[in-house]
């Protein structure tokens, strides 16, 4: 039951942060276009470290953000591929 609820939480973690990495990339998009601040790179690349890599990927797709940036383009497949495969050891050792 213990770990039921830690999946629980670790999933809707998950999700809230995809979501949030997600409307940021959009809202960096819009500010990029407006001249004003910006979301530091640093930051839109660490949410997508601490678990919102698919937000981020969807992120450039879908706003057409940081598509052309090497950092962004190969760091954030990366990611994602460390994510899936540390939830396949957690899932599955």
């Amino acid at each position: 039951m213990k770990d039921l609820s830690l999946l629980h939480i670790a999933l809707i973690y998950l999700a809230v942060i995809n979501v949030v990495t997600f409307f940021m990339y959009g809202i960096d998009k819009w500010i990029a276009k407006k001249s004003k601040w910006r979301i530091s790179e640093a930051t839109l690349l660490l949410l997508a470290v601490i678990g919102g890599s698919i937000g981020a990927w969807l992120g450039m797709k879908v706003w057409h953000h940081k598509t052309l940036h090497k950092k962004f383009r190969y760091s954030v497949p990366a990611i994602i591929i460390i994510h899936l495969a540390l939830i396949g050891y957690f899932l599955y050792r």
